[in-house]
């Protein structure tokens, strides 16, 4: 059984292999570590039988965020993690009164703008040569949950 959890430091060990293979410019453990103490900031971690499967991080100001990071272990894909990760970032958005939450992503990662699309995400710009290794754009998307009271 998979459960969704905030991420504590020491999780770091098994995030950090998973986050070097799957991006070509991956975040440091440091970058990780200065995350994790703010109080901005939400790290959420899918686990199961005490192996990390995936994480995503997201940093809240008022009542808007942006992700941070999403990332599930390739032997873990197609599992449904990404979702749940994400559904229980929105519960805890909503808990929060977070109104908009942003994100980007490659414009050719199609599987992971399949998944934001189908959680409510809308296309809503472009930033031309965002991404090294490779070079490449990201989509910028946004989902508005109006079951949050607007301030």
């Amino acid at each position: 059984m998979i459960t969704i959890r905030e991420m504590q430091i020491d999780d770091l060990e098994q995030v950090m292999p998973i986050e070097e293979a799957n991006f070509s410019i991956p975040w440091t453990e440091t970058g990780f570590f200065t995350f994790l103490i703010r109080n901005d900031a939400l790290f959420l971690v899918a686990e199961e039988d005490g192996e990390i499967l995936g994480y995503l991080g997201i940093l809240i100001s008022f009542d808007e965020s942006e992700i941070t990071n999403v990332c599930v272990a390739e032997k873990a894909r197609r599992r449904g993690i990404g979702r749940a990760l994400m559904e229980e970032l929105f519960h805890r958005m909503q808990e929060r009164k977070v109104r908009v939450i942003h994100l980007d992503v490659r414009i050719s990662n199609t599987p992971a703008r399949n998944l934001y699309e189908s959680l409510g995400f809308v296309q809503d710009g472009l930033r031309k040569g965002y991404y090294d290794l490779p070079k490449e754009d990201a989509v910028l998307m946004s989902r508005t949950d109006e079951s949050v009271p607007k301030r």
